[in-house]
This record gives structure tokens, sequence and C-alpha cells, in this order.
């Protein structure tokens, strides 16, 4: 990744209450992540740049990357975006990662490029903590072909219905299983909305 000087004229601007709004964004997170299926909604953040982001990524997952990534977390970006990248190098001191093996969070802009789930680290027995965190870009939650989720956090099942996800997600998805407490957490992202699935969640694709 690129390591230009950082103009602050065209920084993205973060967060305007730091403390506030990471803990705000950090919620919304954990919660989508504890509800597998469920909508949630980033709020009340980025007001100067919502809808204008210098970068290309939804407000979504530019909110998650900042309230997530510190200087000990590598961050993968899937497509080239300068913006972006000087903006996570900023305000949370985050290294860009080359290779998605050595990433602990990766943003997929393009969901349709997005590699083998393999290719990302999926921790280790002694430490599953160490697994990648995905945001993944969409075209819409809803509206797609249903999956049905179920597991911990979801009392009976979920269905949601994500469009633009590469057809053999669900399934490389479903071969980490076995892995577990290995594997991958996901986010699906779209504008200023996500779905979280974390690594326990089982998907049926109908």
């Amino acid at each position: 990744m690129e390591n230009s000087p950082i103009a602050l004229s065209t920084l993205t601007p973060g967060f305007a209450d730091p403390v506030h709004d990471t803990q705000g964004v950090f919620r919304t997170l954990l919660d989508a992540l504890s509800r597998p299926g469920t909508i949630g909604v980033v709020e009340n953040v980025l007001p100067a740049v919502r809808g204008t982001l210098a970068t290309r990524a939804d407000l979504a997952a530019f909110a998650a990357l900042l309230a997530l990534c510190d200087y000990a977390t590598p961050v993968w970006l899937a497509q080239t975006d300068t913006a972006l990248s000087s903006a996570l190098r900023f305000h949370t001191g985050a290294p860009l990662a080359n290779d998605p093996a050595e990433a602990a969070f990766a943003y997929i802009h393009d969901a349709a490029t997005l590699p083998p789930l393999e290719t990302f680290a999926l921790g280790a027995a002694e430490s599953p903590e160490q697994a990648v965190t995905l945001l993944i870009r969409v075209d819409a939650l809803t509206g797609g072909a249903p999956i049905v989720l179920s597991g911990p956090g979801i009392q009976h099942t979920e269905t949601i219905a994500p469009v633009g996800l590469p057809e053999n997600f669900w399934r490389e998805r479903a071969a980490l299983a076995p892995l577990f407490p290995c594997g991958v957490d996901c986010y699906l992202v779209c504008g200023d909305t996500l779905i979280g699935l974390p690594r326990t969640t089982q998907a049926k694709v109908n």
C-alpha cells in the first residue's frame, strides 16, 4: 500500500466526537454480531461527510473501521482507495496489510472480487480471536435470494436476502464451520446499514 504524505486539506474527516462516536458505532457492531440477521444502522456519526465521503467506502464500513481499528490491527483493502487508506492511517494509526492473510480487518468494496475465505487469517485453536473480521459491501441487504440463519443469538431462524455476494461465498463459509473456534466473522455493509455474520452462525441457502 502507498505511504505518501497525508494532505490534511484532502483528508476524509473522522468522528467529530471520537470517544462518544466510537462507543456508539461499537455498540451497533456488537449488537449486529450478537443478533445475526438483524439489520443495524450506523446513526449520528460523520454528519459532515455523510453522502459525500471522499473515500468510496460506504458510511457503515468507514465508521466500523474507524471504531475497530488501531495501531495493532493491520487492515487489508481489496480495492485501492487512497482516501480510505490515508484516513485510516491518520485517524486510527492502523497499518495497511499487503496480504489478506496478514489482516485483522479487511474491507471489500466490490464483493465480486472477494478472495477465497481460506486466504484470510482464520485464527488458531489457542488464539481464535486472531481471525480476520471482514467488511463486505453488498448492493443491498434485502431483495436477493433468501438465506436462512440459525445458531447462537437467533431464537429459531432468521432469514436474510442480501444482493451482490458471489455465489461461492456461502459454500466457502460452510466449509470453514468444522474449524470452529477458528473461522471468520463478517459484516455485510450497504450505505449506513449492516448485518453481522459471526462464525457461529449456520446459513442455509434456499
